[in-house]
């Protein structure tokens, strides 16, 4: 019998313990998604390598503070492992980018 996928969406909380609004964490059978308004910034893999959307993962000051809230660690650690290729550097936002309309994480949760 095979069951069906399930998939979580909750706001991020702040270092204080606030709901932040338009942080999203979206939970999958594959990994957790980090998406800050209607752009995916970051992807944890259950297995595997982290990736970061190659446009959107340095887009603002309040993207920043909470991808560096969900990968716990600053912008300079976070710069460094892009580097030594421990992050991948990758598109999340498919449709946002290639046809004008935005599928966000679909786009990698099931064509991927």
């Amino acid at each position: 019998m095979k069951t069906k996928s399930m998939t979580k969406v909750e706001n991020m909380i702040s270092s204080k313990g606030n709901t932040v609004a338009n942080q999203f964490l979206i939970y999958t059978e594959k990994g957790v998604y980090f998406q800050s308004y209607d752009s995916v910034i970051a992807y944890k893999p259950y297995s595997g390598k982290i990736q970061l959307d190659s446009e959107f993962w340095d887009y603002s000051k309040t993207t920043g503070k909470y991808r560096n809230l969900f990968l716990r660690e600053d912008k300079k650690t976070t710069e460094a492992k892009i580097k030594n290729g421990t992050y991948e550097l990758v598109n999340l936002n498919w449709g946002e980018l290639s046809k004008g309309v935005n599928y966000g994480i679909w786009s990698t949760y099931f064509w991927s």
